[in-house]
C-alpha cells in the first residue's frame, strides 16, 4: 500500500484519467489516489479534473463494462470531491500547443493544460506525461 499522500508543493492537484480509472478498477496507484481524495475530504487539498478527462473515465467505462458500469461510475464521481473544470478558451489554446509540441492525446493535453494553469501537479501514471515533464510537475502513482 501507497503512503498517505500529503501535498507538499501545492494544494491543488488535477487527476487525468489514467488515475481514476485506476482508481475505478483497483490497479496500480488506486490507493494514491484514494489516499489524496481522503485528503481533499478534509479540506486540504481541491482536486480537479477536466470534462474532456471525465469523459475519457465515462467512455472507458461505457466501452469495457457497459452503461449500467458507466453510470455508476458517474455518480461515484458526482460524490467525490473533486471539481470538474469546464474548459475555457485560454486552456484549449494551451492544450492545443501542448498537442502540437508533444504529439500528445488530446486528454492528456487537456490536464495538462489545467494543471499548467493553476501551477500544480498532475497526478497520473500514464507514461506519454513523461514528455510533459519540463512543462508542469507530474505526480506519479505508486
Amino acid at each position: 500500500m501507497s503512503t498517505p499522500f500529503e501535498p507538499v508543493h501545492s494544494r491543488k492537484l488535477v487527476l487525468d484519467s489514467h488515475a481514476m480509472l485506476s482508481y475505478f478498477e483497483g490497479e496500480t496507484g488506486a490507493d494514491f489516489v484514494a489516499n489524496a481524495l481522503s485528503v481533499a475530504q478534509q479540506g486540504k487539498l481541491e482536486c480537479m479534473m477536466t470534462i474532456v478527462n471525465w469523459g475519457e473515465v465515462y467512455y472507458s467505462i461505457l466501452r469495457t463494462k457497459g452503461e449500467k458500469s458507466a453510470q455508476e461510475a458517474s455518480n461515484v464521481l458526482d460524490q467525490l470531491p473533486i471539481e470538474i473544470v469546464n474548459m475555457d478558451m485560454h486552456l484549449v489554446k494551451k492544450a492545443s500547443h501542448f498537442r502540437e509540441q508533444f504529439r500528445m492525446a488530446n486528454g492528456h493535453c487537456f490536464a495538462a493544460s489545467l494543471a499548467q494553469s493553476q501551477s500544480c501537479p498532475v497526478m497520473t501514471g500514464d507514461q506519454a506525461f513523461k514528455r510533459l515533464e519540463d512543462e508542469i510537475q507530474v505526480l506519479w502513482l505508486k
